[in-house]
């Protein structure tokens, strides 16, 4: 394994012998995705199934000393959809409970573009109840998604069910594909991170500018 030797894996491998800073974090960031955060829940998992594969390879990152923990995949995954759930399901209650006062208090509603809004608003009418799941695949629309869930009140049970099938269909197959593929996948990360960086770069100028822009345009009107 060549890729063992890079220094981003290098670095990484000394949290794959600390599960429980790894957990805490995990869930930790879970939280924050799940009311917006800018950091998505995706590359969370994709680092935690990359750790995962670490501690399960001892020989290619060796632990700290002999015998010490290692990050389970198993334990991970568990964790990783505990906290998803109780996370969106916190979201769907503090929509229930403060409803459109919160979603559209100026400050919190500056923060969701009108076409956003209109296409949450467009989902949970086509698809009602259904849409818990739709906003779970739907990064940008998560937070406002579930918090619209329970400003239609939908009934809680039916959003725990449909967000939780969704979670368990989307969240731990993440980072159990990395944790038993590892090899290939980071081979191929190693390959062609110089392109992954330069994706991330004009990525990470396009939101910069976007935001710019929209707040020109703010002030414009």
């Amino acid at each position: 394994m060549d890729f063992a030797n890079e220094p981003i894996f290098q670095w990484m491998s000394q949290f794959a012998y600390q599960p429980g800073t790894v957990y805490a974090a995990l869930i930790g960031m879970m939280m924050l995705s799940a009311v917006g955060f800018p950091l998505p829940e995706e590359v969370t998992l994709i680092s935690v199934g990359i750790l995962a594969f670490m501690g399960a390879h001892p020989q290619h990152f060796p632990p700290p000393y002999e015998g010490a923990p290692v990050v389970s995949v198993h334990t991970a995954s568990a964790i990783a959809f505990a906290a998803v759930v109780m996370s969106d399901t916190l979201i769907y209650l503090i929509g229930r409970v403060f409803g459109r006062k919160l979603l559209y208090h100026p400050r919190v509603h500056k923060f969701f573009p009108e076409h956003m809004m209109k296409r949450v608003e467009e989902w949970t009418h086509k698809y009602g109840a259904y849409a818990c799941g739709i906003f779970r695949f739907t990064p940008g629309l998560r937070f406002p998604g579930h918090l619209a869930c329970g400003m239609l009140r939908y009934p809680a049970w039916k959003f725990i069910l449909i967000d939780g099938i969704a979670a368990l269909i989307s969240v731990p197959t993440q980072i159990y594909l990395l944790a038993h593929y590892g090899e290939p996948i980071l081979n191929k990360l190693r390959q062609f991170k110089l392109v992954v960086l330069a994706l991330l770069a004009v990525l990470l100028v396009y939101f910069i500018f976007k935001k710019i822009r929209a707040r020109r345009a703010e002030r414009a009107s």
